[in-house]
């Protein structure tokens, strides 16, 4: 198996859903082909029959301010005032507006990473529809099993990203004192 330009994770952790579909943003995809986002914009501009308001559309200023508040806040990381989203459709178009081998590469990754999303929600649906049939089954009567239906939803459900900690933490010993006992 060859070597990825791109981990299908890294893709995946950039996707978005806005407007009742996954997404990319124009400066993740830019970031991902190795381009700046201002040229990327332009290609599409000049090849604007190509992408049409369900392949790519620009986010609304409510939208980016949603945007900005859930993703992690970096140094310096600023929305312009057009941003562009792209559905999986816009993505695969891109691959013929930008002819490097490293936007084929980038796609095929990108195309990778929508497929393994796919799978993992449909799979995570059929799970689900098992555990219904089961319950219903089953019912409410045994405290036994509902544990063990319990458990296994929470093996299922994503698991949460621990939160870092807020401050700092001392990393010396403090030192001891002793104390006269009275006689």
């Amino acid at each position: 198996m060859s070597k990825e330009i791109v981990p299908v994770e890294r893709i995946a952790q950039r996707i978005l859903y806005l407007r009742g579909q996954k997404v990319l943003l124009d400066r993740d995809l830019a970031a991902l082909y190795g381009v700046e986002t201002r040229a990327l914009n332009q290609a599409v501009k000049r090849n604007a029959d190509r992408f049409p308001g369900d392949f790519a559309f620009l986010l609304s200023r409510q939208e980016i301010g949603r945007i900005s508040q859930t993703v992690i806040s970096q140094r310096g990381l600023k929305f312009s005032q057009r941003v562009r989203a792209f559905t999986e459709q816009g993505v695969a178009m891109l691959s013929s507006v930008l002819n490097s081998e490293r936007a084929v590469k980038v796609n095929i990754a990108i195309m990778r990473a929508f497929v393994k999303l796919r799978q993992t929600l449909e799979t995570n649906r059929h799970l689900a529809r098992k555990f219904a049939e089961l319950e219903k089954r089953v019912g409410k009567h045994d405290q036994g099993i509902d544990a063990i239906l319990e458990a296994i939803r929470l093996l299922i459900a994503p698991p949460e990203k621990p939160r870092r900690e807020i401050g700092f933490h001392v990393r010396e010993t403090a030192p001891r004192y002793e104390s006269r006992r009275r006689a």
